[in-house]
């Protein structure tokens, strides 16, 4: 199960771009809160603790205790707007959860065994990633923090598609549930190309005046 967090929030009533640049000014990030069939909120969060949790990478698939107004709720981080050039967040959004309710959620592939699977370490081969992530359904009691995929048996010329990962209790692909046509590849092990070697020709050396003396024949004696 993933790992929990917290955030503080603030309800927020300065809304727009210019108010947004002031709560930067102050160490704020503005932050919207939906979902749950209830209304959504505008909301300040603490920038330093936004920024030390999203240093984590289970953060982004965690269920997180927001505390708004004294009160906690379950929430999950759903986007997250960055700036394009520089390193700080322009603004969170946030989904309420429900114990009972199914969410949608993008998870991690952890691969492992990639240097010592069969066909990397007994037959020389290559291991090419296909996906570097995956879209699941599960309630968040069951939400895991990524996704293992171990290659230790897989041989050369073999492959993994989401039909062969186990997932844990209470978890199922979403692109599973498409039918068999999004039974997408994961990860392959193949033989290492061989690399072309070119080489190339050796300039021409320029022409000195004894060179020009001589193709003239020298018929000056």
């Amino acid at each position: 199960m993933a790992a929990k967090y917290e955030l503080a929030a603030e309800m927020r009533e300065d809304l727009g771009k210019g108010a947004s640049r002031r709560l930067r000014r102050v160490n704020k990030i503005p932050a919207v809160l939906y979902g749950a069939g209830r209304p959504a909120w505008s909301l300040t969060l603490n920038e330093n603790q936004l920024m030390r949790n999203l240093q984590e990478e289970s953060f982004y698939a965690a269920i997180i205790e927001l505390t708004l107004e004294g009160k906690q709720q379950k929430v999950f981080l759903r986007d997250l707007q960055r700036h394009p050039a520089k390193p700080f967040v322009l603004h969170v959004d946030l989904q309420r959860v429900r114990d009972d309710v199914e969410m949608t959620v993008v998870l991690p592939l952890h691969i492992l065994n990639e240097d010592t699977a069969h066909g990397v370490k007994m037959e020389g081969g290559v291991v090419t990633r296909n996906l570097s992530d995956i879209e699941v359904v599960c309630l968040p009691g069951n939400l895991p923090e990524y996704i293992e995929v171990d290659l230790a048996d897989l041989k050369l010329g073999e492959s993994l598609h989401l039909s062969d990962i186990k997932f844990p209790e209470g978890v199922s692909s979403t692109e599973l549930s498409h039918g068999e046509d999004h039974d997408h590849l994961i990860v392959s092990i193949h033989a290492p190309r061989a690399e072309e070697v070119i080489e190339d020709e050796a300039p021409e050396a320029p022409a000195t005046e004894a060179d020009d003396e001589e193709a003239e024949g020298g018929d000056d004696a």
